[in-house]
């Protein structure tokens, strides 16, 4: 069975693939496709080349190119001019609130739009303004802004 693998074989499983990438996306069926067409290019020029060669040439296409894109797009991300689109809390960085409940011990809450979020910051007083200064998961860090800074 595996001695009649010819190039045809090699190209169906690398459109295949190719085709999945579609309902998958990730780039990794993506490299595998190409990984496959190589073989079964390789294959069309040396028509005797072994399957165990053949599957060990795919092997190594698969994991250098896999490789190779990662590194690349870590590298060189995405220019994007919404950075914070699917980074909710981070909308809110520099944004001015003021506080529906006290802060005591260094922790609170506070309505943002339609959520409630956790604070932390100095303790402070219901209808004092605070700022947003950063985000950790899913509670903010904010500092309190003086009473002769509010506008």
């Amino acid at each position: 069975m595996a001695e009649s693998i010819i190039f045809w074989h090699w190209f169906i499983l690398g459109a295949l693939l190719l085709v999945l990438e579609m309902f998958a996306p990730g780039a990794v069926l993506l490299w595998l496709g190409i990984a496959s067409t190589v073989v079964g290019t390789i294959l069309y020029f040396i028509p005797d080349l072994s399957w165990e060669h053949q599957l060990l040439i795919f092997s190594i296409l698969s994991v250098l190119s896999i490789v190779a894109w990662r590194t690349y797009i870590k590298r060189n991300p995405t220019k994007t001019d919404l950075p914070t689109l699917n980074r909710r809390g981070e909308q809110y960085i520099d944004r001015v609130f003021t506080m529906d409940a006290p802060i005591v011990n260094g922790f609170g809450k506070i309505k943002v739009d339609d959520s409630i979020w956790k604070v932390r910051g100095d303790d402070c007083e219901e209808g004092t303004r605070i700022k947003i200064i950063s985000v950790v998961g899913t509670e903010f860090n904010v500092e309190v802004i003086p009473q002769n800074n509010q506008t």
